[in-house]
């Protein structure tokens, strides 16, 4: 592993994982009424409007990664990367609603099967698309990979909110997403100062859940560092509040209000700005 990316941790191997979110994906898009690909999913796109975002996620790996396709669309002089990428999906999904329902259902089917046997064969360890929100420019593929995983999730669970159903309680597929999202910590942590050795502990309950400690290393914050005994804060989230603060589905404000937090509460407080999205 390259040393600038062990400050992620350990490596996360969602490659089996991708056949059972492609799966679930399509009985919940096969499972819509007529009505439901009207209803809103996130601010100002519906259901459809998500679906075909997903599709061009699909197109964009198929292509960049496994085709090796270089064109398509460039930032324009002095976009930010943010801006970049807000400006083309919404250009994709302006030109994808003149597509029905059904043949958008029936193209995520086959491209999607594709993506995961892409996914399924993929190097983990080589250089891919860089991730920002974890300050990781290449990333490893595990994580860009991982990254992939994460993004197809949580677009369906807001399509299944959209929708009136529930979250997604299955733990295989939630415990990698906030494993994944947790690679957020250290690059949300870059700004805040702390002497060498101190630790910040982010613990997230129920079957999905886990404990990321971020420690600081040689002047940065690390995940790769072992525990040191009691952390100078601690966050305690719920996996839905962790889920939903990493995307952005609440606010800070609102997770860390709802926080069970130990120790330092500034420091606990920087942690909870976490994001594990382009925002």
């Amino acid at each position: 592993m390259s040393d600038g990316w062990r400050r992620l941790g350990a490596p996360i191997d969602a490659r089996d994982l991708f056949a059972a979110e492609q799966a679930a994906l399509m009985a919940t898009l096969r499972g819509l009424a007529p009505a439901d690909w009207g209803q809103e999913a996130v601010p100002g796109w519906s259901v459809h409007d998500l679906v075909a975002h997903l599709l061009g996620d699909f197109y964009g790996r198929l292509g960049r990664d496994r085709d090796g396709h270089r064109g398509g669309p460039a930032p324009a002089p002095g976009e930010t990367l943010e801006g970049f990428i807000h400006r083309i999906n919404q250009e994709w999904v302006d030109a994808h609603r003149r597509v029905s329902a059904a043949a958008l259902t029936d193209t995520v089917d086959l491209v999607g099967g594709q993506v995961t046997r892409f996914f399924e064969t993929v190097d983990l360890d080589r250089a891919s698309l860089g991730v920002s929100w974890a300050g990781a420019d290449p990333a490893p593929m595990w994580l860009d990979s991982a990254r992939d995983f994460t993004e197809f999730w949580t677009h369906r669970q807001q399509i299944r909110h959209a929708v009136g159903q529930e979250t997604d309680p299955d733990p295989r597929l939630l415990s990698v997403v906030l494993d994944t999202f947790l690679r957020a910590l250290p690059h949300t942590l870059r700004d805040t100062p702390a002497p060498s050795g101190t630790q910040v502990q982010v613990h997230i309950g129920g079957p999905a859940g886990g404990t990321w400690t971020a420690t600081v290393v040689e002047g940065r914050w690390s995940l790769a560092a072992p525990d040191a005994g009691r952390p100078a804060a601690r966050l305690g989230l719920d996996a839905a509040t962790a889920w939903r603060l990493c995307t952005r589905g609440i606010s800070p404000a609102t997770a860390f209000a709802g926080a069970r937090v130990d120790g330092d509460r500034q420091l606990a407080e920087a942690a909870c700005r976490i994001v594990s999205i382009v925002y």
